[in-house]
C-alpha cells in the first residue's frame, strides 16, 4: 500500500490509498512536494501524471522543483505498476525557463565546482516512456525539459524557444544540443540566436511536436497515449525506447548493429512469444512484463 500525493495550497496532503502503488511509492504519510503534484491516472492506473505547480512563478524550474521531480521519478522507476509518464504544467506555462532570481548571482567557480545543472537531466535518463503536455509557454530550461522526454504533445496555444542570448548567458540542460537533433541546425540557430519563440503549429511541422491539441484536451489525450504504450509490454517498450534513443547517439551502422541484437534479444523473452502466439491465434495478447 502506498500513498498518492497531491499539492492543495502549496502542501501535499494524503488523498488516498491505492493499492496499485508499489511500497516504496510515495509510501510514507509525511511524503509532500512543495514545487509538484503526482498521482496516477488512466484507464488502469499505470500512467503517473507528474504536474509542475509554481503557479506564480510560471512553474519556473528552481532546484527545489528539479529535486521533487527528480525524486519522484526515482521512485516512479522503481514501481513495476506504473509504465508511463506523463509530465505537464499549467494552461498559462509548461515552465517559463530556469529560476532566474535563484541563478543571477551564481559565479562561475560556483557553477563549474557544483557542476550546475548536471542533475537536471533525470527527465532524460528514464528508462519508462516520458511524455510531455506542454500548454503555454515552454521557454529556456522549460523547453529543454520537454525535449528530455520522449514525446511531446502541445496544446494549441504552447510556446517554445530558448531565449537565454537575451539576458547575456547561453543554454545550459541540452537547449543548444537537442534543438539540432529535433529541428535542424538552422532553425536551432535562428532560436537560440535571437531567442525568438515558435508556436505549437510551427513546432510540429519543424518535427519538434508530434501532435497539436486544443488546451482544454491536451493532458487528456496526453494520458491516453500513455494508456497505449502502457497496454504493451513494459519490457519490450524499454527496449524499443533505447533502440530509438540510439539513432541519436551513434552512427547507421552501430545504431543498426544495436537494435539487430535488441531485435534477437526479444526472443527470450515471454512476451515476445505471448505476443506472436496471440497473433497467431487471433486473440488479444496478455503481457507479463517478462
Amino acid at each position: 500500500m502506498a500513498n498518492i500525493v497531491k499539492t492543495i495550497l502549496g502542501r501535499s496532503q494524503v488523498l488516498l490509498h491505492n493499492p496499485q502503488f508499489s511500497s516504496r511509492y510515495y509510501c510514507a504519510a509525511n511524503k509532500s512536494y512543495e514545487f509538484i503534484k503526482a498521482e496516477l491516472t488512466g484507464a488502469n492506473k499505470k500512467v503517473a501524471l507528474i504536474t509542475l505547480n509554481r503557479p506564480k512563478a510560471l512553474n519556473a524550474l528552481c532546484n527545489g522543483l528539479m529535486s521533487e521531480l527528480s525524486n519522484a521519478l526515482d521512485e516512479i522507476e522503481a514501481n513495476k505498476n506504473v509504465a508511463v509518464v506523463v509530465i505537464t504544467g499549467s494552461e498559462k506555462a509548461f515552465a517559463a525557463g530556469a529560476d532566474i532570481k535563484e541563478m543571477k548571482d551564481n559565479t562561475f567557480a560556483q557553477c563549474f565546482a557544483g557542476n550546475f545543472l548536471n542533475n537536471w537531466n533525470r527527465v532524460a535518463r528514464m528508462q519508462k516512456p516520458v511524455i510531455a503536455a506542454v500548454n503555454g509557454y515552454a521557454l529556456g530550461g522549460g523547453c529543454e525539459l520537454a525535449m528530455m522526454c520522449d514525446i511531446i504533445y502541445a496544446g494549441d496555444k504552447a510556446k517554445f524557444g530558448q531565449p537565454e542570448v537575451t539576458i547575456g548567458t547561453t543554454p545550459g540542460a541540452g537547449g543548444s544540443q537537442r534543438t539540432p537533433r529535433a529541428l535542424g541546425k538552422s532553425k536551432a540557430m535562428e532560436m537560440c540566436l535571437t531567442g525568438n519563440m515558435i508556436d505549437a503549429q510551427e513546432a510540429e511541422k519543424a518535427g519538434l511536436v508530434s501532435k497539436v491539441i486544443p488546451a482544454d484536451k491536451l493532458v487528456e489525450e496526453a494520458v491516453k497515449l500513455g494508456d497505449k504504450i502502457a497496454s504493451h509490454s513494459q519490457l519490450i517498450v524499454q527496449m524499443i525506447k533505447e533502440q530509438v534513443n540510439t539513432a541519436y547517439e551513434t552512427p547507421l551502422n552501430e545504431g543498426l548493429k544495436f537494435e539487430r541484437r535488441g531485435f534477437h534479444a526479444s526472443f527470450g523473452t515471454k512476451d515476445q512469444k505471448e505476443g506472436m502466439n496471440a497473433f497467431t491465434e487471433k486473440r488479444a495478447p496478455k503481457f507479463i512484463d517478462e
